[in-house]
């Protein structure tokens, strides 16, 4: 079995013309480099070098084993570079997973930002709002909806606070309330309500609380399976909508959008990352590029 190290000091030895260069270069002593040309010579059964002058050169066979080592030093940097972006993460694979009100916000922005940084990496996404029960069918990365300030990401996962959402109400522009910077929440008690969420989850929950304390339970006209659907029934004159600020980005120009307080519901978004990754780089930069964004 050939020594990978005494290739590499045989090479230096064959670029260089002599044992005294290719020592200084590699930081040896003259000695040290000639013990491991001997053994090289003696393990492969050849002449591999001769005198030239005051310097080496090599043999027939020399060039021939020098030829092989250099593609096998090139080769053996290429997988050593390998295992250090494996080990960084700069290669490989990242999954993340979130959900429906951030897709259209967040999400094209992290893809550009990886597939432009780092080429290397295989982003894998998906759209989901439950979070897998069993650690090793969770992603590396996944954007959940929590309570202000509270939530538990599970054991070998951390949570990174992103940003508190609030929500506003959602209306046409003939509102009697379209002017307004601002609706007490129990001013929609009367209102005829699209409902926006199908999945029925922290969401909805969350303003379900904040119309209880303001007194009411709202009545739903129309139940949509997704906030775009929701904002598309209000321009239809159909009802009003309350959903978080982030839903409502990109609205048609016959809707308004108006903070609702008094009280005033919140969702908060966390990025929950597998501890196992979170020093790697794309891990780094999806963060940063969400944080960016806020």
């Amino acid at each position: 079995m050939l020594d990978v190290h005494r290739l590499r000091i045989f090479s230096s030895v064959v670029a260089s013309g002599s044992v005294a260069a290719a020592a200084a270069n590699l930081g040896y002593t003259p000695s040290a480099v000639s013990q491991h040309l001997t053994i090289l010579q003696r393990e492969t059964g050849l002449t591999l070098l001769e005198r030239a002058g005051r310097g080496l050169r090599p043999t027939a066979a020399g060039l021939a084993v020098a030829a092989q080592a250099e593609e096998i030093l090139a080769r053996l940097s290429e997988a050593e570079t390998m295992l250090s972006d494996l080990r960084t993460g700069r290669n490989g694979r990242l999954s993340m997973a979130y959900f429906a009100s951030v897709g259209a916000t967040w999400m094209p922005e992290v893809a550009r930002r990886l597939t432009t940084d780092l080429p290397g990496v295989r982003l894998e996404l998906q759209l989901r709002d439950d979070v897998a029960l069993d650690p090793e069918d969770r992603p590396d990365i996944q954007l959940v909806v929590g309570r202000k300030g509270s939530i538990t990401p599970g054991s070998g996962f951390d949570a990174h606070h992103l940003v508190d959402d609030p929500y506003v109400a959602v209306l046409p522009d003939h509102h009697p309330f379209a002017c307004r910077t601002e609706i007490e929440l129990a001013e929609l008690g009367g209102e005829q309500w699209v409902d926006n969420d199908f999945a029925h989850g922290l969401c909805r929950l969350n303003l379900l609380d904040a119309c209880a304390a303001a007194g009411f339970t709202p009545t739903f006209q129309i139940e949509a399976h997704d906030y775009a659907t929701a904002i598309a029934f209000v321009s239809a004159g159909i009802g009003i909508t309350v959903l978080p600020a982030l839903s409502a980005q990109q609205l048609p120009a016959n809707v308004r959008r108006i903070p609702v307080v008094r009280p005033a519901p919140v969702r908060s978004i966390y990025a929950v990352v597998r501890r196992s990754m979170a020093g790697t780089e794309p891990v780094q930069l999806v963060l940063e590029t969400l944080l960016a964004d806020q």
